[in-house]
């Protein structure tokens, strides 16, 4: 396996993995991903080239996430310091084909590098409360939860209530 940036022609690949992570997450009472989020932002960050890939030998795509500047929620989470440079990590996905293989830590690992190689001080991202398997992989892996909730409106019927974690790079 070998990581790297994702190329437009990736594209469909990445939106089929990420069909059966959303899939999954349903199966599992996880109903927080749709064919609209992630799946159309995903041309987005491959144009402005924040969309990083662990990928096979015979490019299979075994997971993803991408690395962006800001997040909508940063304002809500206290952080330890919110003014030192920090990368979000977004719309991180694994394979099911990969699952419970330690993929997820090997992504983490890869995006802690690329977060000091771009010079920021933190790694951040938001989490749904109802995520309790990707909320474990990030505290063993290092995270630490910070005090403030995101509550993101969907429609009327539907608040993600999303919670912050960083870890110092």
């Amino acid at each position: 396996m070998y990581f790297r940036l994702a190329k437009i022609n990736d594209l469909s690949k990445i939106k089929a993995m990420y069909k059966n992570i959303i899939d999954n997450m349903n199966r599992n009472n996880i109903p927080i991903w749709d064919e609209i989020y992630p799946c159309e932002f995903f041309r987005d960050d491959i144009e402005n080239n924040r969309l990083y890939l662990l990928v096979e030998e015979n490019e299979d795509i075994v997971a993803a996430f991408a690395l962006c500047e800001s997040n909508a929620g940063e304002s809500y989470a206290k952080w330890k310091n919110a003014y030192d440079k920090a990368l979000y990590l977004d719309r991180f996905g694994v394979n099911v084909d990969y699952s419970r293989r330690g993929i997820g830590s090997i992504m983490l690992e890869h995006a802690i590098i690329l977060a000091n190689q771009k010079s920021a001080k933190y790694l951040r991202l938001f989490v749904v409360d109802i995520n309790k398997p990707a909320i474990n992989v990030y505290l063993k892996n290092g995270f630490r939860q910070v005090d403030g909730i995101y509550e993101e409106k969907i429609d009327d019927d539907f608040i993600l209530r999303e919670h912050g974690f960083e870890i110092e790079v």
